[in-house]
């Protein structure tokens, strides 16, 4: 049990000094996952295209606005619902293939997430009327009926020590 104690201190005092150690043995993080500082030259706009596995006229990186993107390329938005259900892809649970990356809202847009590219079948400007008029109707209700209090309609409560209270003699 010492033995366990010992390597868990040993094991605590190693990682507390290197958070990158520590993330990486928690969270499956690799440092190299992080996108590298957004392009200025044309050289080094170059190479990212070569690091993300894209040709140049392809690679567009995100807009330097401060949400730390940094080279990461901007992809078009398809969800795994858009994508073609036949293709022979290398990892189909996923619908992607080996060395493909990943879209930057990837956790949002898989096959059983929300579907960017999905046609509604009503507009949007009428999906929030439905709703605005059944809250609003409920409220109108509510107010309507606020002022009629409802109760149950019952007599109060018959006990033998107040008397009799029927009789079997004839009328």
């Amino acid at each position: 049990m010492s033995s366990l104690i010992k390597s868990a201190k040993l094991a605590h005092l190693c990682l507390k000094h290197t958070p990158v150690a520590l993330t990486a043995t928690r969270n499956h993080w690799n440092k190299d996952y992080k996108p590298g500082p957004y392009p200025r030259t044309e050289q080094e706009r170059l190479r990212a295209a070569e690091r993300y596995g894209l040709h140049p006229s392809e690679y567009e990186p995100y807009p330097d606005d401060g949400y730390g993107y940094g080279d990461y390329p901007k992809l078009p938005d398809i969800s795994g619902d858009a994508k073609d259900p036949y293709y022979p892809y290398d990892n189909p649970e996923l619908k992607r293939n080996f060395n493909e990356p990943l879209h930057a809202e990837f956790d949002l847009m898989r096959e059983d997430r929300y579907n960017v590219s999905a046609r509604l079948r009503y507009p949007l400007w009428f999906q929030w009327v439905q709703f605005l008029g059944v809250m609003l109707g409920s409220f109108g209700i509510y107010c309507l009926f606020e002022q009629v209090k409802m109760f149950h309609p019952v007599v109060p409560r018959q006990y033998p020590k107040d008397g009799p209270h029927y009789t079997f003699e004839p009328k």
